[in-house]
């Protein structure tokens, strides 16, 4: 069974710079598309980045231009570097694997115990 664990979140303030970790054992991302997500108190968890086996990439609008996603295939680690933070961009973010599509529908049943991001402005 695949394990995520996610890190690196923290408290910053408005435009500063967050580094997002995914280690995944149990399975390897190589053939694999990934996807961040975050989800705020009282909102749905939603997709904000995601990159495939080839290495096409996507963002939302509302991080395009500040987040920048990666992987590391032979760490079986995927990164979301994170500049000039908003406070809305306050959440916790997670991190899942598996098909394009299944990324961006993000109806997983296992997920990590994500990592709090927190910016203050």
């Amino acid at each position: 069974q695949v394990q995520l664990v996610e890190s690196g979140g923290g408290l910053v303030q408005a435009g500063g710079t967050l580094r997002l970790s995914c280690a995944a054992s149990g399975t390897d991302f190589t053939h694999y598309s990934i996807g961040w997500y975050r989800q705020a108190p009282g909102k749905q968890r939603e997709l904000v980045a995601i990159v495939g086996s080839a290495g096409a990439r996507q963002y939302d609008d509302s991080v395009k231009g500040r987040f920048t996603i990666s992987r590391d295939s032979a760490e079986n680690t995927v990164y979301l570097q994170m500049n000039d933070l908003k406070p809305e961009d306050s959440a916790v973010y997670y991190c899942n694997v598996g098909s394009w599509s299944e990324v961006v529908a993000g109806r997983f049943d296992n997920w990590g115990q994500g990592t709090q991001v927190t910016v203050s402005s």
